[in-house]
């Protein structure tokens, strides 16, 4: 296996363009070139000589390890889609794009991106000097996974430089006044919040833009990153959807819709939208809450008719949704199925059902209450304010929406969203297919490990670009990130790994 640092979508590499040695963050191409004696299908046929060809490109494929220092760091088994079907049939020169100055939509760019942000790389690749080694092999995955023998490896020296950083950036900030809430006197481990900081600033964690934490109802830490300021309003994507679920949870108790049993066709004349079927009569409020309605439409498919992505270039996003045909092996109910569409037509449902509109509604009975005075509606075609994501706030004002939940719907004394539908909205409603965890009124749920492996139960909204306001259970926590890393693979990963290596072990009392 070689390497080279040239653009190979417009030249074509020769011997010298091949190196030993690769800087991080400076040079702006990596590749690896390696040939094999016979193209991969006949190693994934050694491995399970009884399967037919399509059999086999179905199971296996190539498995690339990565080893840093000698030590392997990431191991990716190739899924089935990455490389065409001659690609593994008929091609013995390989050349393989890792890193471009831009996205590029090919699957080894994706790769050196897991293998960087999620698979342990760029912490692997502290400043200094290091050797990389790429190894490839065929895999299949039966009922155990097979490995063959290795086809191809080689070896570069990665330089790491000093990421130049403004110290300034790194101290721990100082909680200016009128910030709305009382400012918490208890103690917290700064190293750890200006090693965050640090990683903010030097890139590891790309495009933060606000990290706050509420203790016990008090301002505890607040900062901000890469020219956002407490005033700045903040697209936070799908968090958006959790007010739709506050919204209805509120119109219910006011009875201005039954409750969340309540039938979509109480509301639309189904009978009078594309692809009518019976299925559809049974679907209710509660099903678009919990992403099980049983509508042909899957947000992590981008293959979808339903995607949100065929949805937004539409006159009527309702409309679009209601056109929808059912999905023949989901359940009703039962089988998750993310649906940004769905929680379109919720909004529609509030909107028409409650006095003045869903914006002035959620303005007096939510907003106002909570002191939020500055934000701002995304809308849909229609005018209605666009409950798919987007709503933007304050950071400091998403940490009010978040101890409303944490208070089980109690601001300031006044009892604002009924306790009951807000444990019905943290509960685990339903088994989510994203990571296997749980997923309750348009809230995520997870169990974060921190502490000698101790768990901490958290409900949480989420979105696009590594947005999140976190309510945690057992211990005394709100914590918000707000982030602008739109569309990077990485971008939840990334606060996973903040919470647990550096917020987390700051705020909890060891």
């Amino acid at each position: 296996m070689s390497f080279s640092k040239i653009d190979v979508s417009k030249n074509h590499p020769t011997s010298k363009d091949y190196l030993d040695n690769f800087t991080l963050n400076k040079d702006e191409f990596l590749n690896i070139h390696f040939t094999l004696e016979e193209p991969i299908i006949q190693s994934l046929q050694l491995l399970a000589p009884k399967l037919t060809e399509d059999e086999l490109l179905e199971k296996g494929s190539f498995q690339f390890s990565f080893l840093v220092d000698g030590e392997t760091v990431y191991v990716e088994n190739l899924n089935k889609g990455a490389g065409l079907k001659a690609f593994k049939t008929k091609q013995l020169n390989h050349i393989i794009r890792l890193v471009a100055p831009k996205q590029i939509d090919y699957w080894g760019w994706y790769m050196w991106l897991k293998f960087m942000k999620l698979g342990g790389g760029q912490d692997a690749f502290s400043e200094g000097n290091h050797s990389l080694s790429i190894e490839v092999r065929p895999y299949i995955k039966l009922d155990t996974l097979k490995v063959g023998a290795l086809l191809a490896k080689g070896n570069i020296s990665i330089e790491v430089p000093e990421i130049p950083i403004d110290k300034n950036l790194i101290p721990i900030q100082k909680i200016q006044p009128n910030s709305g809430w009382e400012i918490s006197k208890d103690n917290f481990d700064s190293s750890k919040i200006e090693a965050l900081n640090k990683k903010i600033a030097e890139g590891r964690f790309e495009n933060i833009n606000g990290i706050v934490v509420i203790k016990e109802d008090k301002l505890l830490i607040e900062e901000y990153f890469n020219g956002e300021t407490r005033d700045s309003l903040h697209d936070p994507r799908s968090v958006g959807k959790s007010i739709a679920s506050t919204m209805l949870g509120i119109a219910i108790d006011e009875k201005f819709i039954k409750n969340e049993n309540a039938l979509l066709k109480d509301f639309y004349d189904l009978k009078s939208y594309k692809n009518y079927s019976k299925e559809k009569d049974s679907v209710m409020l509660k099903s678009l809450l919990t992403m099980n309605s049983g509508f042909l439409g899957d947000d992590s498919d981008y293959n979808s008719p339903g995607n949100e992505e065929n949805m937004y270039p539409t006159k009527n996003w309702v409309k679009f949704t209601l056109d929808l045909p059912m999905q023949n092996n989901k359940v009703i109910g039962e089988d998750f199925a993310y649906f940004t569409a769905g929680v379109v037509v919720l909004g529609d449902i509030i909107h028409k059902s409650v006095p003045k509109g869903l914006v002035s509604y959620a303005d007096e009975k939510l907003f106002k209450p909570l002191g939020i005075t500055n934000y701002q509606w995304e809308y849909t075609p229609q005018k209605v304010g666009n409950t798919a994501g987007g709503i933007r706030l304050r950071a400091i004002d998403f940490a009010k929406y978040g101890q409303l939940y944490k208070n089980k719907g109690l601001w300031k004394a006044k009892q604002i969203l009924n306790k009951h539908w807000v444990e019905k909205s943290l509960d685990k409603q339903i088994k989510q297919s994203v990571d296997g965890d749980a997923y309750g009124y348009l809230f995520w749920n997870k169990t974060y490990k921190y502490n000698n492996n101790k768990e901490y139960q958290v409900s949480f909204c989420s979105g696009n670009g590594g947005n999140k306001i976190f309510i945690f259970k057992d211990i005394p926590f709100v914590v918000v990130i707000t982030s602008s890393a739109y569309n990077n693979p990485s971008a939840h990963a990334n606060t996973d790994k903040m919470m647990i290596e550096y917020i987390l072990p700051a705020i909890i009392e060891k």
